[in-house]
């Protein structure tokens, strides 16, 4: 068996465990920090906004269960691609949409995936702003972010009530 990664940013880690982790071919979701310039920043220090790095998780599967073009759709379903500066009520560059490729293939499937959700017109006259940039190095979050909606369910839930949800529902439910 072949194991591939996929990194996405998707706003606060702990919403963006839980949409990969139900599927068939996933082998782990980590959460952590990619894009920045401190090596093994901490929370603390993403938070503060000094690092440049965004939260973000990262998914390891079987291509021969699930492809990267179907996690880059389970990615879309998760996020507000119109919106650069954050997601819902997490705002800042430390939770900005990105889709980070680890190679050209991936790039490709992202830009064009990317460009027939433009096409769409599923946003309307929106742009779709998220960014597509070179996998960097990536670090684990520290222990406690590890699967927070299955360790903290009413913390995630909270979270998710933020805005996610009513927006999933509102743009992405049935209509796949």
């Amino acid at each position: 068996m072949s194991l591939d990664t996929a990194i996405f940013a998707g706003g606060c880690f702990w919403c963006m465990v839980q949409p990969f982790d139900t599927y068939p071919g996933i082998k782990s979701v980590v959460s952590g920090y990619t894009g920045g310039h401190v090596p093994n920043p901490t929370y603390e220090e993403v938070c503060s906004g000094k690092t440049g790095h965004t939260e973000a998780v990262k998914i390891t599967f079987d291509p021969d269960v699930i492809s990267y073009d179907d996690l880059v759709t389970i990615y879309w379903h998760q996020t507000d691609p119109t919106d650069a500066m954050g997601q819902f009520q997490d705002r800042g560059d430390n939770y900005r949409p990105v889709i980070f490729v680890n190679s050209p293939q991936q790039r490709e499937i992202a830009e064009k995936s990317k460009a027939a959700l433009q096409a769409s017109g599923q946003f309307g006259n929106d742009k779709i702003v998220t960014q597509i940039e070179d996998a960097k190095p990536f670090y684990p979050a520290e222990d406690y972010h590890q699967d927070f909606y299955k360790k903290n369910p009413e913390r995630y839930a909270l979270q998710e009530a933020g805005g996610r949800e009513r927006f999933k529902q509102q743009h992405w439910d049935n209509k796949d």
